[in-house]
């Protein structure tokens, strides 16, 4: 038996309580939360004992059973496998618990899913979400229309333009032009791969979308109100500004701004390199008050025992790089800080455009600093500016 932060360990996890305190430290959990996790752990490790079970029976269904009981006994919190991850992580390192169980596909239509996800890593250079939220979107397709390896082959146009047809009616426009997107490109990977003679993803049709909405640029004021939100006397503050300040001043997406690393910054050059979509790299000049901003966070602001490379770190433990949605949220929290309601990173992104037509830039100029691939994206933002465009409007017949 143990005793560390007033938390007694007995049981199969007791030989290794003091290395774990070692590691939530490293991890970068406060004394408060390093005493949940011991909890936790001492919880774990009595169900263990109560099973006469060891860390070594510690695989996924055990995992799942143990926090199906800590849900019967009534308790509320640390019910999911993310809250187990730090204990979980350290016994594998140790060697003393499995691995994590890499599920292995047992149908023909997991088979061709899983190479597709696969295809889109590796090929397309998409992002892991990313490639899970197609693979997501397509499944039901796959599942219905590949049960054997031979139907792929006899597939026809017809049954592409049926399967969306029949989806269109029960989801919203929106999801449909997102599945019409992933089930071309998944039509795209199996004539590729020699599995249908022609390519099927010219029968997919094109989803009318009579809501798609203009961009959504915030006024000045309000940029101003969101940047003035942050703490600048706080390490989590400090941050916020930073990424701000390079989504508004440089119309960086959140992914951008979470993937940006510390050796992506030129200080001597003054630029940055952005990891864009499908693996893409693209350098862009750091604005001075964007970089003023990130050398602030920086030099007293990101954690110095910070577990990996990534700019812009979470102010709890685990220390790691924030994600995409991090950076949303930190965004989301900054407008109610400002009372602007409900603001997501990519208006910023838009805002960041209008600002360059606003000091006479050129659509040429946006779509350079957006790296868009095409003008007719860029071309959206031609239409934010009503009043400018009352100039080009001919008047309509038999009205003065």
């Amino acid at each position: 038996m143990d005793v560390l932060y007033g938390v007694r360990m007995t049981g199969p996890l007791a030989p290794h309580v003091r290395g774990l305190v070692g590691e939530l430290a490293r991890l970068g959990f406060t004394e408060l939360s390093a005493r949940c996790q011991l909890r936790l752990a001492a919880h774990l490790s009595r169900w263990l004992a109560a099973g006469g079970l060891s860390t070594e029976a510690l695989n996924t269904p055990a995992v799942e059973a143990y926090l199906a009981a800590r849900r019967t006994a009534g308790c509320s919190m640390y019910l999911t496998p993310k809250a187990l991850a730090p204990l979980l992580g350290y016994l594998r390192e140790l060697g003393v618990a499995p691995r994590a169980e890499v599920i292995v596909p047992v149908t023909l239509a997991e088979e061709f899913l899983e190479s597709y996800r696969g295809y889109l890593l590796a090929e397309r250079g998409v992002q892991p979400r990313v490639a899970r939220g197609y693979v997501d979107l397509v499944r039901s397709f796959v599942v219905s229309h590949a049960g054997a390896g031979t139907k792929v082959a006899q597939l026809t146009a017809g049954e592409v333009a049926a399967f969306l047809t029949a989806q269109s009616r029960r989801l919203a426009p929106k999801t449909v032009q997102r599945l019409a997107t992933a089930l071309r490109s998944r039509l795209r990977f199996w004539h590729v791969q020699g599995m249908t003679e022609e390519d099927l993803s010219k029968a997919v049709p094109k989803v009318a979308n009579r809501r798609a909405a203009l961009p959504r640029p915030l006024d000045p004021a309000q940029v101003q109100a969101l940047l003035a939100s942050c703490d600048r006397q706080s390490a989590e503050g400090r941050r916020d500004l930073a990424m701000l300040m390079l989504l508004a001043r440089m119309g960086l997406r959140a992914g951008e701004v979470a993937g940006l690393r510390l050796e992506d910054i030129d200080w001597r050059q003054g630029q940055i390199t952005i990891r864009g979509k499908g693996n893409r790299r693209d350098q862009l000049p750091l604005t001075a008050d964007a970089g003023e901003a990130v050398v602030a966070y920086l030099r007293d602001g990101r954690p110095v025992a910070a577990l990996d490379r990534c700019v812009f770190i979470r102010i709890k433990a685990p220390r790691h790089g924030l994600t995409a949605g991090g950076v949303t949220q930190a965004v989301a929290a900054a407008a109610r800080r400002a009372g602007l309601g409900t603001i997501y990173a990519h208006r910023l992104r838009h805002s960041a455009a209008t600002a360059i037509l606003a000091d006479g830039g050129s659509l040429a100029e946006v779509g350079q600093v957006l790296r868009h691939r095409r003008p007719h994206t860029t071309a959206a933002y031609t239409k934010v500016n009503v009043e400018a465009l009352r100039a080009l409007a001919r008047p309509w017949p038999g009205v003065s």
